[in-house]
């Protein structure tokens, strides 16, 4: 599945990415190639098998939530680079 200019502008624009003309031809290869692979997947034989979340038998590895003290907050303003009277400063992030 070939995907054209436009296609790929369109996913550009959502994803909010600026591409050069060079570099809608390169993905526009990249991702028809990605999209080809998947459509491999379609020709598998699946009936009889049960859906999935995952590919084997994981264990959890996350441990349990427990409650614990919240931390001092003088202690954590002495880590920071710079503060302004019970706050951590930061630089401002800001787009227009």
């Amino acid at each position: 599945m070939a995907l054209a200019r436009s296609q790929v502008e369109h996913i550009a624009k959502l994803a909010r990415i600026g591409l050069t003309r060079a570099d809608i031809d390169i993905f526009a290869d990249q991702l028809s190639q990605i999209l080809e692979q998947f459509e491999v997947l379609s020709e598998l034989e699946t009936e009889g098998i049960e859906p999935t979340s995952n590919a084997g038998e994981l264990q959890t590895v996350m441990r349990e939530d427990k409650g614990e003290d919240s931390l001092d907050p003088g202690e954590v303003l002495r880590n920071a680079p710079r503060q302004e009277d019970d706050f951590i400063r930061v630089k401002a992030v800001l787009e227009e």
